[in-house]
């Protein structure tokens, strides 16, 4: 978002249990365009990098030992994903960072992949997780690009993504 513009509203209200300020987010997402209450004219994608960016500024310098992310990738793909994936893992170098995830470009970016799946017993679901294998990894990305039975042209994109 090379030109977007942030701002935050602080205005007193009445005294009520949950505090006397009240707090509204403003942005510009293009130049030109006036600030405007994010709850009003930021879409998916947009809320997305912007949690992120958030929380990316409070936590350098800060002494949190683990950031839990559960699907920030909402409503963004491609190039904005992979950028998204980088400033995930440059974070991982002084926290623990957990993605919860669908999007291949951040899953190749953590150091540990580890699959959650659900399975049906009898009448009820339960949920599993495991840590995946190198060669695992490699097929779980490849199934993310492009579904159940990856093609060669998956698992080599999967290959390119996770650096090998």
């Amino acid at each position: 978002m090379p030109n977007v513009r942030f701002s935050v509203s602080q205005k007193e209200v009445e005294l009520k249990s949950d505090g006397i300020d009240q707090m509204e987010f403003l942005i510009s997402a293009n130049s030109g365009e006036e600030l405007k209450p994010i709850s009003k004219i930021a879409s998916g994608g947009e809320l997305s990098r912007i949690m992120l960016a958030i929380k990316t500024v409070l936590t350098q310098g800060d002494l949190t030992g683990t950031l839990i992310f559960d699907e920030i990738d909402t409503g963004i793909s491609g190039e904005v994903a992979a950028r998204m994936g980088e400033v995930m893992s440059a974070m991982g170098k002084r926290m623990q960072v957990v993605a919860i995830t669908h999007l291949p470009q951040i899953a190749s970016k953590g150091e540990t992949h580890y699959k959650v799946y659900k399975e049906e017993d009898g009448d009820k679901v339960v949920s599993h997780i495991v840590k995946l294998s190198p060669d695992e990894r490699v097929t779980e990305i490849a199934q993310m690009l492009s579904g159940h039975n990856p093609s060669e042209a998956a698992i080599q994109n999967a290959k390119d993504l996770l650096g090998r």
